[in-house]
């Protein structure tokens, strides 16, 4: 049988082994679980926000944030340790740890930058180059 036989047969391509149900592939129920924990990761954050919660509150939102990345990469790009997803694991902390390379090199530079640079950082260069 062909493919198009296949598809008008009710069968995908592969026959029984491409059928939603097989269990191979993600679930409703995985969808759904993923859904509600994004929303719920989304609407806390957003309530500390409109609450105007007070210290901690970017450590919070940070901690979702994190929390919300998590959840998207496992229930919506079905990213795990099985040997199937391995290279796609390896790519994603790689992606990680050149990220976050980057963002500490740059905020380092950045801070030695503002401390070489400030008014009396200057003021101390001057005066130590002229005695």
């Amino acid at each position: 049988m062909n493919v198009a036989n296949e598809a008008l047969a009710g069968h995908g391509p592969h026959g029984a082994h491409g059928a939603h149900g097989s269990g191979h592939g993600p679930s409703q129920k995985q969808y759904i679980i993923g859904f509600v924990l994004a929303i719920l990761l989304t609407a806390v954050p957003f309530a500390l926000v409109m609450r105007h919660s007070g210290i901690g509150t970017g450590v919070l939102i940070a901690a979702f944030a994190v929390a919300q990345i998590v959840v998207h990469v496992v229930y919506f790009l079905h990213v795990n340790n099985s040997p199937e997803q391995r290279w796609n694991l390896t790519a994603l902390l790689y992606t990680v740890l050149m990220v976050g390379i980057i963002m500490i090199g740059s905020l380092w530079i950045m801070h030695h930058l503002y401390s070489s640079m400030t008014p009396g950082a200057m003021h101390h260069m001057v005066w130590s180059a002229k005695h």
